[in-house]
């Protein structure tokens, strides 16, 4: 039971990524929030989830980008639970643009929703870990940011920002007992991977055979990362980009 009790807050959580990773949690005894804008969704599937892992998972239904609905969230899960634990920032969203076909309005969400939402949510986070003698941040980055990617050229200027500020936020939140890492996954198979990259042009096995171990990787994958991150297991770690990308990006 590698989080035992501890009070997990996952972002992003009703498909994907956040979905693996809250499955992940709750299985490794953790107490977790499942966080994102689809209520309905949410609530049926935190149902199902409580009942096969005998732990509590509480559906968190908020936009991330609405700062008074991000405050309100939080305070409710400390006040309930006396402590924060954990916070994954998953919540994220992508526009594939090549260069000259970008459009601000997409730019502009894409970073109110992948950085300035992660920033505001380590602010009020870290605060509330502090009083309770400290936590785990693990933010989700992308190897996009490392390697650079074709048609992402915004995406990967949001998620190079989330490896800068984790660096950022480790050294400054060390002293508080608040670690802070972040995971960069490669191409991942997800719902939306087939029309993020199939519908690209460029053939699969392309971007597979630039993969040393050969294959896709899986939301499993990325969730079993970010619990090892968010354990006391990884407690002398801080202020790193975890690849888990295959030996792509080497």
């Amino acid at each position: 039971m590698l989080l035992s009790h501890k009070v997990c807050i996952v972002t992003g959580a009703a498909q994907g990524i956040g979905r693996a990773i809250a499955e992940q949690m709750a299985h490794d005894g953790a107490i977790v929030y499942a966080a994102d804008r689809q209520q309905g969704v949410m609530e049926e599937w935190a149902r199902v989830l409580a009942a096969g892992t005998n732990t509590r998972v509480i559906p968190l239904c908020f936009d991330v980008t609405d700062p008074a609905a991000v405050k309100t969230a939080m305070m409710q899960v400390f006040k309930q639970e006396g402590r924060i634990d954990v916070l994954v920032n998953n919540a994220g969203v992508v526009f594939n643009r090549k260069i000259g076909m970008i459009l601000r309005a997409e730019t502009e969400l894409m970073f109110r929703i992948n950085v300035i939402a992660v920033i505001e949510l380590i602010q009020l986070v870290s605060r509330l870990m502090a009083k309770t003698g400290g936590g785990s941040i693990v933010n989700i980055a992308s190897v996009t940011a490392v390697l650079g990617s074709p048609g992402q050229v915004a995406y990967s200027a949001t998620k190079g920002a989330i490896i800068a500020l984790t660096k950022s936020a480790a050294k400054e939140l060390a002293a508080q007992g608040i670690r802070v890492n972040a995971v960069a996954p490669g191409i991942v198979k997800t719902e939306r991977f087939a029309e993020l990259y199939e519908s690209s042009g460029e053939k699969i096995d392309q971007r597979i055979s630039r993969i040393a171990l050969g294959r896709l990787g899986t939301p499993q994958d990325i969730a079993t990362a970010c619990a090892f991150l968010a354990s006391d297991r990884a407690s002398y770690i801080s202020g790193q980009i975890l690849g888990v990308d295959g030996c792509a990006s080497i």
